[in-house]
């Protein structure tokens, strides 16, 4: 929880570094308000693999030292004084962690921070519920790695729990054909139902549901019918979960050829999109809700290291 904010603007650049994606944030905080500067992604595909060899491998480490480097040049001209570089699942879960975190260093002079579950389930958190009402809200953040589930009221995490589940590890481990056979999502489903109902049977219902990252957003993309990207059309959306299942079972059933031909999908997340959008799908049906809607935000575990970059 935030204590204090310094009198004058801080500038920082978050970079959270995960199993599909690294993406970076540069922002301007100050007197307890935040001005994003700038947004970037790269695919890079960090974790491909990491779930059956617990390695990093080398193709997957020099495209992420080569978004980097571009992250590095982007600090500099926007004059950042602050960075921090947080890894997640993928990191995490590799054996070569300690090899990657100094190429990391080389480039940035700062030492990656490897956040263990709950806390990128806490940033998250923080991240997508700074700016909503404070009211008893659940976030999901659905990764390539893992996805984490928290419920809270304003900046107070009452529950969370990180989870070995996301697009690209479930991808990996049941849907190899193209598109997947019904046989495959089965086992797939089956899977997500043996992992979550578990861990969420005794929550008490939860009137604010938020979803955030990129599985939920492509989603939301879907759901909408998007000519393109619109993170303005996105972000806040308020979307019947009826309509967010079926958007999470057309993307699954269809061939990565199709996914990419869709005008607001990224290429990077086509072939990973319907591992993402089964665990959304379980989600929805086995979490407490007690709304009809799902909330999309854009605001995320990036905007939540931000923050903490600033507190006392």
């Amino acid at each position: 929880m935030l204590t204090s904010m310094p009198d004058e603007r801080t500038r920082v650049a978050a970079i959270d570094c995960g199993t599909n994606s690294i993406r970076l944030l540069i922002s301007d905080i100050g007197a307890g308000s935040k001005v994003d500067q700038l947004r970037e992604m790269r695919i890079v595909r960090l974790g491909a693999g990491v779930d059956q060899t617990g390695h990093l491998s080398e193709e997957s480490i020099d495209r992420t030292l080569m978004a980097t480097r571009e992250f590095a040049e982007l600090t500099a001209m926007f004059g950042v004084t602050q960075v921090r570089f947080c890894a997640t699942s993928a990191v995490r879960d590799a054996d070569n962690a300690r090899e990657f975190g100094d190429a990391i260093e080389d480039i940035l002079g700062v030492r990656p921070v490897v956040l263990a579950g709950l806390d990128e389930a806490r940033a998250s958190f923080l991240g997508a519920t700074r700016d909503l009402d404070s009211v008893r809200t659940l976030v999901v953040d659905i990764g390539g790695g893992s996805t984490e589930i928290v419920v809270g009221t304003g900046q107070d995490i009452e529950w969370s729990v990180s989870l070995d589940i996301g697009s690209v590890r479930l991808t990996e481990r049941f849907l190899s054909s193209d598109p997947a056979s019904v046989s495959e999502v089965i086992a797939c489903m089956n899977h997500l139902d043996a992992v979550l109902a578990p861990v969420v049977t005794d929550l008490a219902p939860v009137g604010s549901f938020v979803g955030v990252a990129g599985t939920v957003t492509t989603v939301a993309a879907h759901s909408l019918a998007l000519p393109t990207y619109d993170s303005r059309r996105i972000h806040g959306a308020r979307l019947a979960l009826d309509d967010v299942r079926a958007a999470c079972m057309s993307l699954v059933q269809m061939p990565v050829a199709d996914r990419r031909a869709l005008p607001f999908m990224h290429p990077g997340r086509a072939d990973v999109i319907g591992g993402g959008a089964l665990i959304l799908d379980r989600l929805i049906d086995l979490l407490p809700l007690d709304t009809d809607t799902l909330v999309v935000s854009e605001h995320d575990i990036l905007d939540g290291i931000a923050w903490d970059m600033v507190s006392a």
